[in-house]
């Protein structure tokens, strides 16, 4: 077996009152969450970036309240993805990529682009974006300086150390199910986000050097959350896959295996409909990754 890559794993988010006296303790001050959540897990996705843009002492004030080795995704716009559907977007990329993720520097994970669920597969348009993406801090930073002049006073666009930059998107609409659009995710290697969700397709291709999954269950399967065997069971894909292995108990869309990696940083994060549920299911599956490798 391979290396193992870095495994990360955490939520969607960190602020909902259903965690205060659940997974909070009821004494902790809502300005401590991040802190407290970020002590349990490696990782977060972080949401707000999604409604509305950030501002730079935010992304600052988030990474100092961290430990070291934290690592956040980051959700991409949805004036990106839900109004402007990927189209005439080069103004609203170049304001999102400035508004201060490149300062948390090392902690700054994947750009999660989750299009909506009316959005059905135009490889064309996807294509076009997928070419704008920068793939390193130093390529954003450039892209960046082409925002908005009102974004001038609340930008960073400085870079310390040119670190990669990945993208994952994740698609709501059954045309996507097709080997023209993994194929598409591999030429530009973009992850493909496995979704765990009944709601739309589960697709389990390796597309890019990393792997991106979001666990949203289902309240219908999962009630009171994941259960033991279904932890286990994305324990040894999350493990597989960190190992540069492909995971053959899933559907596959693409006849052929992804391309060849000696391992893959995983990133896992959980959404389910029983929001209550998500730390303790992410927090299972964390210590079962550990157990199954022995620590």
């Amino acid at each position: 077996m391979s290396q193992q890559a870095q495994i990360r794993i955490g939520m969607a988010g960190w602020r909902y009152d259903e965690w205060r006296g659940t997974f909070y303790p009821e004494d902790l001050t809502q300005k401590r969450e991040l802190e407290y959540a970020s002590r349990q897990l490696n990782s977060l996705e972080l949401n707000g970036t999604f409604y509305s843009t950030q501002r730079p002492k935010s992304f600052q004030s988030w990474s100092k309240e961290t430990p070291d080795d934290f690592v956040f995704s980051i959700k991409g716009s949805q004036f990106i993805t839900h109004v402007r559907k990927l189209e005439n977007v080069e103004t609203a990329l170049a304001n999102f990529l400035a508004q201060g993720m490149l300062s948390l520097g090392a902690k700054f994970g994947p750009i999660l682009w989750q299009l909506p669920p009316n959005f059905s597969i135009d490889l064309k348009r996807l294509e076009t974006f997928f070419k704008l993406l920068p793939r390193t801090h130093k390529q954003a930073a450039a892209y960046g300086r082409q925002r908005d002049e009102w974004m001038a006073s609340r930008s960073w666009l400085e870079v310390e150390e040119d670190l990669p930059l990945h993208h994952a998107v994740e698609v709501r609409h059954k045309s996507f199910a097709v080997p023209e659009y993994i194929s598409l995710l591999r030429e530009n290697n973009i992850a493909l986000v496995v979704a765990d969700t009944v709601k739309w397709p589960c697709m389990m291709d390796t597309t890019a050097d990393i792997v991106y999954c979001r666990l949203h269950g289902n309240e219908k399967l999962y009630p009171n959350g994941y259960t033991t065997d279904a932890i286990d069971l994305w324990a040894r894909r999350v493990i597989a896959w960190s190992c540069g292995e492909e995971v053959s108990d899933g559907t596959r869309i693409h006849p052929d295996p992804g391309p060849k990696r000696d391992s893959r940083d995983v990133f896992v994060y959980f959404d389910d409909d029983n929001k209550v549920r998500a730390p303790f299911d992410a927090m299972s599956l964390s210590e079962r990754i550990k157990e199954m490798n022995g620590e």
